[in-house]
């Protein structure tokens, strides 16, 4: 997964935690950032589903007999998916941690 997506929306709640508290922001929040990490979480998440997808679609065809896949590449691929996924899911459970944090802060 790229962290860059990730440092800009750190970059943007920092900023976010340094107007609520007073203190001058050390770098403006741009728009285009947002739009960005934005572009970046859901071409992770695009990536996630087509993991999945291609696994599933390899697992199918192993039951079905198709002699061309490989026991062992359809395990590592359906192990892959579900790593894939677990790293979204906390990704995503750290996201909301970060804006339940922003949203309680006193003002």
């Amino acid at each position: 997964m790229d962290t860059k997506g990730i440092e800009q929306m750190l970059s943007v709640l920092r900023s976010t935690a340094a107007q609520a508290s007073g203190a001058p922001a050390s770098a403006p929040a741009a728009t285009s950032g947002v739009s960005d990490f934005s572009e970046i979480l859901k071409n992770s998440i695009d990536k996630v589903n087509q993991t999945q997808k291609s696994a599933n679609q390899m697992a199918e065809q192993l039951a079905a007999g198709d002699t061309s896949q490989n026991l062992h590449e359809v395990m590592i691929a359906l192990q892959t998916a579900s790593v894939s996924f677990q790293e979204m899911v906390q990704v995503r459970n750290k996201l909301v941690s970060a804006y339940q944090d922003v949203m309680n802060m006193q003002v």
